[in-house]
Parts: C-alpha cells; sequence; structure tokens
C-alpha cells in the first residue's frame, strides 16, 4: 500500500468517528481549529509569505478571509444540511417526506499555491462541517503550508486524523483521485482539471473545479474613474496577479478611456515576486504577442522571463491574442476601449472562461442590470473580489473556470450527498402503489388528476 493509499485509509477510519459526532459536535471542534489559526496567524502568514513571496500584510489578509470562511461554514452547516420536512404533494399526501445532506465520507483537497489558505480552505472547511474526513494535497510549491495547516488541526483537535496532508507533485494527486476518496475539490488551470477529471473517470469519482479565469471590469462612462482605477491596479496587480478571480482585462467606455488609463498609469507598483519559476515566462510571452499584434505599451514593457516580473499596462490589444484570450497569471492588464457598455458585456462573454467580473457605473441599478448579463460565476459592482469575503455566497464559473461550486450553502451542499426519506402516516384514501388497483379507485384518481393539472 502506498503512503497516498494508507492516508486515505486513515482518513476513512477517521471519517466513520467524524460524522458520527454530529453537527453540534463537529462546530464545536471546527471552531476550535478556527481559533487555534487566529491565535497563531502571524506565523502562518509568514511562512505563506515565505513560500509565495507575497508580502507579510496580503499574506494575513488571505489567512483572515480563511479564518471567516471556516468560522461561517462551522455555524452554519447544521442549519444548511440537516433534516428538515419538505412538502409531500397530493399523491403522497399520507407521507412524511424529509430532505437530509449526509458526509459523502472522505474529501481530497487538490490545492493550489498562490492562495495556499484561503483556497483550499474554501474546500476543506465546507468539507469538513459537512462531516467528511479529508485529505489535502496542497501545491508542490506550498507544501509547508499545506503541511501546517493539518499539524494545527492535530494540536486543536487531537486524536483521529479527519485532516492530512499528502506532499508532492502532480503525480501524488493523481494517486489522490485513484485512492477511493469520495470526492475530489481541484483547483488549477483548465488544462490539468483536463487531466484530473480523465483519471477520475477511471473510478467514476465526482469532481468539483475550480479552473482559472480570464476575468473583465467593464468601465462605464459615468464611473468613479478613481475608484474604478484603484479596484483595477488592486485586481490587476495585487499578488502579483497571480488571482484567478481577479482583474485580467478592463473594456472602458471610449469616452473617458484616456481618463482612465491615466489615472490607472500612476497606479502601478514596482516589480513582484512571482511564485513559480515558469510564470515570468508565460507573462512575457502574452506581452510580446499583445506587441506583435499591434498593441501598444502604457506603462511598464517586456520582462526578462524572471521573477521579480514588472508591471505592465497593455492598450488596444486585439481581441485575438493570447493577452486577452489566455489566462496571464501574472502583473499585465490589458486595457480595451469599446464603443458601449452593450460592446463590453459582448467582449467579456467571449472568453471560453466564465469565473468573476466587475462593474462600474455611479447608477447601481444599471450596474447590477449589467452584471447579471455577465456569464459567471460572480460578479462585483463598484469593486472587486467582493465576493471573496462574504461566506455566505458560493463561488466558481463556467466553461474553462469550472464546474461545481464552494462557499456558502451551495458549498456544502457540493460536499455532501442528499437523501431523501419518506415516512407512511396512513394509508392512502386512494391506494394507487399496488399491483391489484381497484379500476374505481384508478378512474377517481384520473378524474382528479384532470381537474388539478388538465384545466
Amino acid at each position: 500500500m502506498t503512503e497516498v493509499q494508507a492516508t486515505v485509509e486513515r482518513a476513512r477510519s477517521a471519517a466513520r468517528w467524524w460524522g458520527g459526532l454530529g453537527h453540534n459536535g463537529r462546530r464545536a471542534r471546527l471552531l476550535a481549529w478556527k481559533r487555534h489559526i487566529a491565535r497563531q496567524i502571524s506565523e502562518l502568514a509568514a511562512l505563506v509569505a515565505e513560500e509565495t513571496g507575497k508580502s507579510p500584510d496580503d499574506a494575513a489578509l488571505e489567512v483572515m478571509l480563511a479564518v471567516e470562511h471556516l468560522d461561517w461554514a462551522a455555524r452554519n452547516a447544521g442549519k444548511v444540511l440537516g433534516r428538515q420536512r419538505v412538502p409531500s404533494g397530493m399523491l403522497a399526501a399520507n407521507h412524511v417526506a424529509t430532505l437530509e445532506y449526509l458526509p459523502l465520507g472522505v474529501i481530497g483537497v487538490i490545492g493550489p499555491w498562490n492562495y495556499p489558505v484561503y483556497t483550499p480552505l474554501g474546500s476543506v472547511s465546507y468539507a469538513l462541517a459537512a462531516g467528511n474526513a479529508v485529505v489535502l494535497k496542497p501545491s508542490e510549491h506550498t507544501p509547508r503550508t499545506g503541511a501546517w495547516l493539518a499539524d494545527a488541526w492535530a494540536a486543536a483537535v487531537p486524536g483521529e486524523p479527519v485532516l492530512q496532508t499528502v506532499l508532492g507533485d502532480g503525480a501524488v494527486g493523481a494517486e489522490l483521485t485513484r485512492s477511493g476518496v469520495d470526492k475530489i475539490a481541484f483547483t488549477g488551470s483548465a488544462a490539468t482539471a483536463r487531466k484530473v477529471m480523465a483519471t477520475c473517470a477511471e473510478t467514476l469519482t465526482p469532481l468539483v473545479v475550480e479552473g482559472g479565469g480570464k476575468d473583465a471590469m467593464i468601465v462605464a462612462a459615468d464611473a468613479d474613474l478613481d475608484a474604478a482605477a484603484r479596484a483595477a491596479a488592486f485586481g490587476g496587480f495585487g499578488n502579483a496577479g497571480q488571482t484567478c478571480a481577479g482583474v485580467e482585462r478592463v473594456y472602458v467606455e471610449r469616452a473617458v478611456y484616456p481618463e482612465f488609463l491615466d489615472r490607472l498609469s500612476g497606479l502601478v507598483p514596482g516589480p513582484q515576486l512571482m511564485t513559480t519559476p515558469e510564470q515570468p515566462s508565460i507573462v512575457r510571452a502574452h506581452v510580446d504577442d499583445a506587441l506583435a499584434r499591434g498593441g501598444r505599451v502604457v506603462v511598464g514593457g517586456p520582462s526578462d522571463a524572471s521573477s521579480p516580473v514588472a508591471a505592465v499596462i497593455l492598450a488596444e490589444v486585439p481581441e485575438d491574442s493570447l493577452a486577452v484570450t489566455e489566462e496571464t497569471f501574472g502583473p499585465t492588464l490589458v486595457v480595451n476601449p469599446v464603443d458601449n457598455v452593450d460592446e463590453g458585456i459582448r467582449l467579456t462573454n467571449a472568453s471560453k472562461y466564465g469565473l468573476a467580473a466587475s462593474v462600474f457605473s455611479k447608477d447601481s441599478h444599471r450596474a447590477t442590470g449589467i452584471a447579471r448579463r455577465l456569464r459567471t460565476g460572480a460578479a462585483s459592482v463598484n469593486a472587486v473580489l467582493g465576493f471573496a469575503g462574504v461566506p455566505s455566497l458560493p463561488f466558481g464559473g463556467v466553461g474553462d473556470s469550472g464546474f461545481g461550486r464552494i462557499h456558502g450553502a451551495d458549498g456544502l451542499r457540493e460536499l455532501s450527498r442528499a437523501q431523501a426519506v419518506t415516512r407512511q402516516r396512513f394509508a392512502a384514501p386512494m391506494d394507487l402503489m399496488r399491483l391489484d388497483r381497484d379500476p374505481k379507485v384508478m378512474r377517481r384518481a384520473l378524474k382528479l388528476f384532470h381537474l388539478r393539472h388538465g384545466r
């Protein structure tokens, strides 16, 4: 038996204990883990900063957001998943009908390197709150962060190994998908997601995928341009642009395009460290392709394909360039003019990705209407990443951005199995669920059916 298989077997045994505690028992232990993480935030943030290259403040903010989600999942799982009575309907009026969401068993979580606490805990916290044991495979670029989380669990909730980590590269992740876990929660590129999905198909292991994004911002002519520029800079350049739901494309109505570019240009940060050695070359390739196709540089320029990487603003970039069609995942913003908001919506929706977007307009009612027309799983109005800090909202995308949801009530249900139960209270006045039906009863039932549904 391999290390991964042995870890899953230990988790299988722990899952029986954990599931048997009930929602109240799990809640108390999850909140103990939460308090442990919160008290050790400086230690964890320093580790995240060391492994990813992000600033200590950004790392601390990541931990804070993750803890908010953990707290919500712990406190709301019983209300969302617990047994509740549902209407029985006319044909089954003699039955009591209940619905309950039960643990799946063991969840395998494959985490990313860009947010090694917030993103995997978006699956781990909700899986644990739903009554499952978890085996976490953190990115090979951030292994110590993943191990820290499991060690923190063992310190706060000693005993059964309800949360464990397995360390290694993609081969370890592939082994985890084949190990007999009851579901995989994966975050990473769409290309890797396809490989994970193919492996899961071998054993019909279900999968939830967050596969990245090419997130757009639409800036209407009536927008607060200072606020929009600040948001674009934060969404595009924060964490060195390594934010799946940040900002990579900005579509600005032509009337305010020059003014927006001018304001955004004054907010460009200095060179930033990137987490992986491969990412700078991808950024360089996208910038070079944009320039070769006729785009222009407003700030910055092609980097030398090594970290740290300088931020770049590109303008008037053709829509078929790599910088528009593919996820850059670096401190690069494409800012293009549009004749009107409708054109911005059309271009936003033309992407194969559909994770997140943002809309800026002083008319919040209009902006909300624009957001509803976007083919994305999440959108922020007059802000970026607003949904990331709201634990009750589900998160996930469409297209190459994946399927399924984490966070919120949807995230709890995603990592559970629905069980429907009926209990007969009394004999049916018209008993149709038998082989020797009375023809008169059947005629009466049909008459009632026509009265109810046929007129």
